[in-house]
């Protein structure tokens, strides 16, 4: 992308908000434009019309320095490589915005957050209704406003139920978690069926919500962050650490070692790797095929111990950290990996063979889950889930970070547009990660594993940075702070976008295909921190704090 065509950007969105835009800050890659509030639907609907494809919204909280609340919204421009942020406020006794979420269905997750945590308001928001909060938080408490304490813990009320919506006329609500042994974490969706057949779907999340971004903007520092992030997702940690690494560094100014960027595009790839195998296991098992479920894990599990062997841990592996890795890959680590991959595409030939002539997984997945190309780009769908629907993206390649840029590879897609094509996606995607490791280990030249920098950065630098994780785009958005920590630090997993587009998928299928049209998605859930005890003689509902449990679980080990 020339800074022509950013230029270009910047100038068909004067033309078509004259005098909204305010300030403009660029460089190669990303283009950062203050918009007038008043104007923001415009703008944002300007990018779409441009080609641009929405990522994310942030909020954050800017009354003590103006009092005011703040708001960006985050959109790629895929084939250019550009990314673009729209950023405006709202005065504190007017915080409202017109809502972007009519033209543009993939940013109501986004407003619905800031209106939970900041106490942003959406004009036009067509459910504007709680999100990531409980529906017993207290009114007029938003967590994420500097003047709430990271730590607050409001009391629970005794009987809560979700404010689901209404049921379509002649449909029963069918729940489904949030414990369903189906679902391997803690998701609740109501499902309207009528007889067998799904005619809608609510879905409830953010149960167990950890407050990490609330953390690691008041007691982390920047160096401490990377390892909170690898565990925000238990399988695509490395993903994380990255995305949050390259950040700062961009942020910063900061240049790493050539060397340090292959072993990170090394770790990705690996991630890539077992968590496809992973997923294709589940996959296997969700639909009754289990003999797919152990073969897939079996293989999966040389990489498992690889990973162990390299970093200490088969996962969490703490190796991404802002300036470089911690650990270097050896000769005889190379030799080792290029071993365990080509054991690994070896018996994977088998496996794909095995499933692409089988009819069961055939009859399961083929016409099931079914979205259409133009669906999945209004949604803004990522990863596999995307290019299972004819969507070519994949940001190692539009957006290259790492070592992308001097490695080739292909990025599957097809257009098949169910669930068979995210099967297909992914096996495609384990050859192709396989690839790229064998030229990563090839290619990677000389040097330090880990360059310095200064930790107190400049307050006020803003960066957006994606990172391809096995499941779609992951989106870090840092606003640098003081204190040695971040102002602003958003995290938008790909599992964000993907669900949203879950009761697309579902409409008109059978309540029989469910498991595997959400499992399709590969969805990750934060793991839970809290339960309900429930009295079945009463049926009263009682939230227990840890210390409660704890007490519980001393008192049932001392009767035995």
């Amino acid at each position: 992308m020339t800074i022509e065509s950013i230029e270009s950007i910047e100038e068909k969105l004067k033309a078509a908000i004259p005098g909204g835009v305010v300030g403009v800050t660029r460089d190669t890659r990303r283009i950062y434009v203050d918009v007038n509030r008043t104007v923001l639907r415009q703008a944002a609907r300007t990018l779409i019309e441009l080609g641009a494809r929405y990522q994310v919204g942030i909020g954050y909280d800017t009354l003590a320095e103006n009092k005011t609340l703040s708001l960006i919204h985050s959109f790629c421009f895929d084939k250019p490589g550009v990314f673009v942020a729209l950023r405006t406020s709202a005065p504190e006794h007017d915080p409202s915005f017109e809502s972007i979420t009519p033209d543009i269905p993939g940013a109501d997750w986004s407003e619905r957050e800031c209106f939970d945590l900041l106490g942003m308001t959406f004009t036009g928001h067509p459910n504007p209704k709680r999100l990531i909060l409980s529906d017993d938080w207290p009114e007029g408490i938003y967590p994420m406003r500097k003047e709430v304490p990271w730590n607050l813990m409001p009391p629970p009320a005794d009987k809560v139920a979700f404010q689901l919506d209404e049921a379509p006329a002649g449909t029963t609500v069918v729940p489904v978690g949030p414990f369903h042994p189906t679902l391997h974490e803690p998701e609740h969706f109501a499902v309207y069926v009528d007889g067998e057949t799904i005619k809608g779907c609510e879905y409830r999340g953010f149960m167990v919500h950890r407050g990490i971004e609330k953390l690691c903007q008041t007691q982390v520092s920047y160096n401490e962050i990377p390892f909170i992030a690898e565990r925000i997702c238990g399988i695509c940690g490395s993903v994380h650490a990255a995305a949050y690494s390259q950040a700062v560094e961009l942020a910063s100014g900061l240049r790493i070692s050539r060397r340090a960027e292959y072993i990170r595009t090394i770790m990705l790839e690996i991630e890539r790797v077992h968590s496809h195998l992973l997923w294709l296991g589940i996959a296997g098992h969700l639909i009754g095929f289990d003999t797919v479920f152990m073969q897939a894990w079996r293989v999966r599990e040389a990489l498992m111990w690889f990973g162990e062997k390299l970093t200490g841990n088969r996962k969490t592996y703490g190796m991404i950290v802002v300036g470089g890795v911690r650990r270097d890959v050896t000769p005889d680590l190379r030799e080792e990996l290029l071993t365990v991959i080509k054991k690994i595409e070896t018996e994977l030939v088998t496996i794909h063979k095995a499933v692409a002539n089988d009819s069961l997984i055939h009859r399961r997945t083929k016409g099931v889950g079914t979205i259409t190309k133009e669906q999945a780009i209004k949604y803004g769908l990522v990863g596999p889930v995307a290019r299972a629907r004819g969507v070519d993206i994949d940001v190692r390649r539009d957006v290259p970070y790492a070592a992308y840029d001097a490695v080739k590879f292909d990025v599957p897609v097809v257009d098949s547009c169910d669930v068979w094509g995210t099967l297909v996606v992914r096996i495609l995607e384990t050859f192709e990660a396989i690839k790229i490791i064998r030229q990563s280990l090839a290619d990677m030249p000389d040097g330090a594993l880990m360059t310095e920098y200064a930790e107190e950065l400049k307050p006020g630098n803003h960066a957006v940075m994606a990172v391809e994780a096995p499941r779609g785009e992951s989106v870090h958005y840092l606003i640098t702070g003081e204190n040695n920590r971040p102002e602003r630090w958003r995290v938008r997993a790909p599992t964000y976008p993907n669900l949203q587009g879950v009761p697309l998928m579902l409409m008109d299928e059978q309540f029989a295909d469910l498991p595997i049209i959400i499992g399709s998605i590969d969805p990750c859930f934060s793991c839970t921190d809290r339960l309900a005890r429930i009295d079945v003689r009463s049926g009263d509902v009682v939230r227990m704090t840890g210390a409660e449990l704890e007490a519980l679980a001393l008192t049932a080990t001392a009767r035995k």
